[in-house]
C-alpha cells in the first residue's frame, strides 16, 4: 500500500512540474497523462484563471508532501 502512495506522490509531482512546463511552453512529454489537471481541470475552475501556474506548483508540493508522509523510519531521516 505504501508503494501506491508512493507511486501517486511521484504522480503528483510530475504532473505539477509537467503542467508549469505546459503552461509557460508547450510540453512534449507525456503531455496528455501529466497534464490532465493543467488541460481539463484548471480551465474548468473560474476562481482559477490567472492562477494557473500556483494552481500547478500546489498540485506538486501536495504530492511532495504525499512522498513525505509515505517515508517510514527504515528509509532513513
Amino acid at each position: 500500500m505504501r508503494n501506491v502512495i508512493r507511486l501517486a506522490g511521484a504522480f503528483l509531482v510530475a504532473a505539477g512540474i509537467s503542467g508549469i512546463i505546459d503552461h509557460l511552453a508547450v510540453q512534449p512529454f507525456w503531455g496528455a497523462i501529466l497534464n490532465v489537471f493543467n488541460r481539463q481541470v484548471i480551465p474548468r475552475l473560474d476562481f482559477l484563471t490567472g492562477y494557473e501556474i500556483y494552481a500547478n506548483l500546489f498540485v506538486a508540493v501536495v504530492g511532495a508532501v504525499v512522498l513525505a508522509a509515505a517515508r517510514t523510519p527504515e528509509d532513513g531521516a
